[in-house]
């Protein structure tokens, strides 16, 4: 066995999903929150089990090195809040989770892996999800190939499903290529624009939360108008997500994320605590602007003084409100539909985004 390989090993199996939100939520002092996610994954539990099983499953060729670097991401704990979402979708319009569902569900969670693996090669990550990230283990090309391989998966599984999907599914993913594209194009400098920031976020997480939840409505065959409200919700959710993940970059632990702190910070990457910071105080904004474009990393402590500058400013808190705001977006979405468990379990989705540290 390589090296690569016990290492692989060693990565414990991912838990059921729903547990982790819910014991990050009840960590951030949201046990309400956490006692609904745990009510919700109960609810759910054959069809997450099932969920489960087929990620596991997912491209079996030992032989491929490419596969077992997508095997080794898919085998990490994840949020699966793409997936859950068409699941969630589909209950509100009274479908179950059968084999179509399932498909979409998992279509969803691959596009998404499959940026992961990508994002860590252009971005030189040396961890996802609290284990080696796949390029550290197996290599920048194998990487970029397992991802490849994730996306015609993505394809493989809504042959048979209906048109829409895959054409939007298409749609969905050139939008994150183009938003990434953008993101590259500014890598290594600090250059303060709301509208890039709205485009690449959009573009980058939004789009497959809106294509998520606009998917599990289609298949329950709700009309294109609740649809279309679905994607709204999905995409107001996915810019929830994007806030609170701006935040833990400078405010999260490690441990939890999984994640180097001030990553963000040291790509030069646009977030929105970075551009509500820079625009209330010039001096930090040249103070982003030099570690952006500077050939060494900064210190641990200069990293700290850094976010306790951004902080200075109320940017960490006019950031926290800006998730608040978007969340209540997405909760707002959804009153014209089908009340119910399904609408119900939505709304704690929701909130669980808004309220996870990791």
């Amino acid at each position: 066995m390589t090296d690569a390989q016990t290492l692989a090993a060693r990565v414990a199996p991912a838990p059921t999903p729903l547990t982790p939100l819910a014991t990050a939520a009840r960590r951030n002092g949201a046990a309400a929150t956490a006692e609904r996610l745990l009510a919700v994954r109960d609810w759910l539990s054959a069809g997450l089990n099932d969920l489960g099983r087929a990620l596991a499953t997912t491209g079996r060729d030992e032989a491929d090195l490419a596969w077992r670097a997508a095997r080794h991401l898919l085998g990490q704990p994840g949020k699966r809040i793409r997936p859950l979402g068409v699941v969630l979708a589909a209950r509100i319009g009274g479908r179950g989770f059968d084999g179509p569902v399932r498909d979409a569900a998992l279509a969803a969670e691959l596009a998404h892996a499959a940026t992961l693996l990508h994002d860590d090669v252009i971005d030189l990550g040396t961890e996802r999800r609290g284990a080696p990230a796949s390029r550290v283990l197996y290599g920048n090309a194998a990487s970029v190939l397992g991802g490849d391989h994730l996306l015609l998966e993505v394809l493989r599984r809504l042959e048979g499903l209906p048109r829409a999907l895959t054409t939007s599914m298409v749609s969905t993913i050139a939008r994150m290529v183009h938003a990434e594209a953008l993101q590259l194009e500014r890598r290594r400098r600090f250059d303060p624009d709301p509208a890039v920031y709205l485009e690449v976020v959009e573009g980058k997480t939004a789009a497959l939360f809106e294509w998520s939840l606009a998917a599990g409505g289609r298949l329950a065959g709700l009309d294109e108008a609740r649809v279309a409200t679905l994607g709204r919700s999905g995409l107001a959710l996915g810019m929830t997500f994007q806030l609170v993940d701006d935040l833990l970059d400078l405010t999260g632990d490690p441990a939890e994320t999984g994640k180097d702190r001030c990553a963000d910070v040291r790509e030069g990457k646009l977030t929105w605590p970075l551009l509500v910071a820079a625009e209330r105080d010039p001096e930090v904004a040249l103070r982003l602007r030099a570690v952006a474009a500077a050939e060494r990393e900064p210190t641990p402590d200069e990293a700290a003084a850094l976010v306790e500058a951004i902080r200075a400013t109320g940017a960490i808190d006019a950031t926290r409100r800006e998730a608040e705001r978007h969340a209540e977006r997405a909760h707002r979405a959804l009153d014209p539909l089908p009340p119910g468990p399904g609408r119900r379990a939505m709304h704690t989705l929701i909130d669980a985004a808004l309220d996870r540290r990791k």
